[in-house]
């Protein structure tokens, strides 16, 4: 039997590969509506997480990256 892998743990490795993560690119890749709750529960956990904000097509987003 295959087991999940939770959307905290499928972030830690996005973020560790070296790629940066916004809303829509955890809503698409991981399923995940609250990616500023997985942030913040990988910060909790000792990750150091910077994001910057991105205007794109007159929406303002927050873009995560280690």
């Amino acid at each position: 039997m295959e087991t999940a892998i939770s959307q905290n743990e499928q972030i830690r490795r996005h973020l560790e590969a070296g790629k940066t993560i916004t809303p829509l690119d955890a809503l698409r890749q991981f399923n995940c509506l609250r990616l500023g709750a997985r942030i913040h529960n990988l910060k909790k956990c000792g990750m150091v997480i910077h994001s910057r904000l991105v205007n794109h097509n007159g929406k303002r987003f927050a873009e995560y990256f280690i």
